[in-house]
């Protein structure tokens, strides 16, 4: 594992533990030979003449940046890709991609390779959208990204990689085939869905993009009112405002990654869309009443909460 960007995680598989999945009946159709996270990855650029033997996916949380490919007719595309975006850069062909400086990416990537990973590369090689809504589970994979990687993470046993092989099959074929997948998640019919709180679905969209940095302007467009009547439920019903109900859970989620990950403090910070560690700190001191590093240490009874 190596930090290419501040709160950055990347795990590369041994060569010989690559040969290993290739030759195993259970693994060999579908294994990971490298997987990653980088947030706010300003200029990440990747230029690949010489073809690889690996599909490559790239998600995009947010920001924007750009890729091409080079088919095997010798024919170059350009794409651009954006937030809610991911691609997969088919194996065997040249390509390249890039972020800026304006606007750079936070990303999920993973190399993949396989008898039968063709069959979950998209029919296009333009990028897929992943729109937030109500029941789109974009947090249950990004939770499923971030067992197959602390379970890679923690070595690589052949229990460990055939695990992993099968949590990888889940995870492509939730984005293959996304409609079934969002169903699966309890998804209503559009007559039920008019009549969801509207509380309930903007407090859904946050959870959703725990990992940005939204506006008023955002969250008001997302359910269709004006920001001032979202502004007037959210003190009515939390006595918060949004972007600070917004913070209270974005503290949360940093809580539940300190219990139970071995993260860096500074990747966390990453993880719930702060750039800035210092001003996470202090805002974690004023929700919880101690640091991030005093709350990771404090003592099993000691239960601080958080009051939404």
């Amino acid at each position: 594992m190596k930090d290419g960007f501040s709160g950055s995680r990347e795990v590369v598989l041994p060569e010989m533990v690559v040969e290993v999945m290739k030759a195993d009946p259970l693994m060999s159709d579908l294994y990971i030979t490298d997987i990653g996270y980088y947030p706010h990855a300003t200029l990440h650029a990747v230029e690949r003449s010489k073809p690889i033997d690996q599909y490559v996916l790239i998600y995009v949380m947010d920001g924007q940046g750009h890729y091409w490919v080079e088919t095997e007719q010798g024919k170059r595309t350009n794409y651009d890709v954006g937030t809610n975006q991911f691609f997969i850069l088919p194996a065997h062909c040249p390509h390249g991609y890039h972020t800026g400086y304006a606007h750079p990416w936070t990303i999920y990537w993973i190399h993949f390779a396989g008898n039968k990973a063709h069959h979950f590369a998209p029919k296009t090689l333009a990028p897929q959208t992943v729109r937030p809504e109500l029941y789109s589970r974009i947090a249950h994979r990004t939770d499923h990204f971030e067992e197959i990687f602390n379970v890679l993470h923690d070595g690589y046993t052949s229990d460990n990689l055939t695990y992993v092989s099968a949590l990888l099959n889940y995870y492509l074929c939730s984005l293959r085939y996304i409609h079934q997948y969002r169903l699966a998640g309890g998804q209503t019919r559009a007559a039920e869905r008019e009549s969801i709180d509207v509380l309930g679905a903007t407090i859904h969209y946050m959870n959703e993009n725990i990992e940005k940095r939204l506006a008023l302007s955002d969250i008001a467009a997302y359910t269709g009112y004006s920001p001032s009547y979202i502004s007037s439920l959210f003190r009515r019903s939390t006595d918060s405002a949004p972007l600070a109900y917004f913070n209270k859970l974005k503290v949360q989620h940093a809580c539940q990654m300190l219990d139970s990950t071995s993260l860096h403090i500074n990747q966390i910070c990453h993880k719930v869309g702060f750039d800035d560690c210092y001003y996470f700190s202090r805002l974690f001191r004023k929700v919880m009443g101690m640091s991030p590093l005093q709350y990771r240490n404090r003592e099993i009874n000691e239960q601080p909460s958080i009051h939404l």
